[in-house]
């Protein structure tokens, strides 16, 4: 083969292989989830970058409820402690504030790191994030350390009824307890109602199909 016919190959190579790259890209360019083939979570995971802890989601949720809700305790009941508070003026801003931080910053991390999206709707009463989403979180964090004060109080009058002696002081890590079981509580319950209601209007919905007319 001559020097002309071997370059004659070579800018055919070169070409071939520049058209190939030039359909890699734009392939690149315009891919979407309507023309790309489905890739597995676990696929995925294996190239993000950043520390990865390896728990189930509703470990790291609790964790997650748990830490802001002791935080709250922190700051709200230990650090206001020297004030003259009422009890229930104190539960009004503890309940305010921990609606306040489950909306604004709870919330969007669920939100944020949900893989797939939508996976730790579950985790939240309210997942939708709407203009009502706000006051609808107070409110339910009310009823939260409503429950939570309920809890104390109960415990310790059944201690001093057995041994005259308090055995629980409010402090972070219990009340983050506490209030997390007291949610994650009222989360099963919405599902569960949620279960049966979505049940009632499918048996609504089969009796209906049962008895209409056929064509």
């Amino acid at each position: 083969m001559n020097k002309k016919a071997e370059r004659a190959e070579h800018e055919k190579s070169a070409s071939d292989y520049y058209k190939l790259n030039v359909r890699a890209v734009e392939d690149l360019v315009n891919a979407d989830a309507s023309n790309s083939p489905p890739v597995s979570e676990a696929e995925l995971r294996k190239y993000r970058s950043g520390f990865r802890l390896k728990m189930p989601d509703r470990l790291k949720a609790v964790l997650l409820k748990a830490w802001f809700a002791g935080v709250i305790c922190y700051f709200f009941m230990w650090g206001l402690s020297t004030l003259a508070i009422g009890q229930i003026e104190m539960l009004i801003i503890l309940g305010t504030a921990h609606g306040v931080v489950t909306d604004l910053i709870a919330n969007h991390l669920f939100r944020l790191y949900a893989r797939p999206a939508g996976s730790n709707d579950r985790f939240m009463m309210f997942p939708r994030k709407s203009f009502a989403s706000f006051p609808l979180n107070i409110l339910y964090s009310l009823l939260l350390v409503f429950c939570v004060a309920e809890t104390y109080n109960t415990v310790n009058t059944l201690a001093v009824g057995y041994n005259g002696k308090m055995l629980l002081g409010v402090e972070p890590i219990l009340f983050g307890v506490f209030t997390t079981a007291w949610d994650f509580l009222f989360l099963s319950m919405k599902r569960f109602l949620l279960r049966i209601a979505a049940e009632a209007k499918q048996k609504v919905s089969d009796e209906g199909n049962k008895y209409s007319p056929k064509g």
